[in-house]
């Protein structure tokens, strides 16, 4: 359930990641408790694993409750038994549309860059996603006011477009290079 901002820097703190997170943020729950998994009276949800196989197939549910632990050992043990029983083919992974010729623009102590700047890494953008920093460029700056018509920033300068807000920023990012 937490916020985009803190799976953002959970990502960061694991190194990147190449998938979205969902942020079960608001409404408050909600997909956890389609599962079963949101305990309203605490406000939280309970610390579960599920395994579900390459065919959709739930192979393995657990719940440490919200103060438990997983055992991670255990738990990629089971997952390399579930790719081993899996007899099917998978089909090809189709290769994301990717981008190319994006700019991002950021500022200095502005949370909302950093939201767009830990996507960038978190997604493996580096090449992909020029960064210019209006606070200590003079010029990017003059260039973001020249594309958007404003110094708002973050900003992403993409296909003849300039995006103003971090949620829409990651979105575009995670749609151009996942797919979704």
């Amino acid at each position: 359930m937490d916020s985009v901002h803190c799976h953002a820097n959970w990502a960061a703190g694991m190194g990147g990641i190449s998938f979205p997170l969902l942020a079960d943020f608001h409404p408050k729950g909600a997909v956890a408790g389609a599962y079963g998994l949101y305990l309203a009276e605490k406000g939280i949800t309970d610390r579960a694993t599920v395994i579900i196989d390459a065919d959709g197939v739930v192979r393995h549910a657990s719940s440490v409750t919200p103060a438990g632990s997983r055992d991670i050992a255990e738990l990629a043990a089971l997952c390399e038994a579930v790719n081993r029983n899996h007899s099917g083919t998978l089909p090809a992974a189709e290769a994301p549309p990717g981008i190319t010729g994006a700019t991002l623009f950021v500022k200095n102590g502005c949370g909302f860059s950093r939201t767009a700047l830990l996507a960038r890494t978190n997604l493996h953008l580096e090449a992909a996603v020029q960064v210019k920093n209006v606070s200590d460029d003079p010029a990017a700056l003059a260039e973001l006011e020249q594309l958007a018509g404003k110094a708002q920033a973050p900003a992403l300068a993409l296909g003849g477009s300039v995006q103003l807000e971090s949620v829409d920023i990651v979105r575009t990012l995670v749609s151009k290079t996942t797919g979704f």
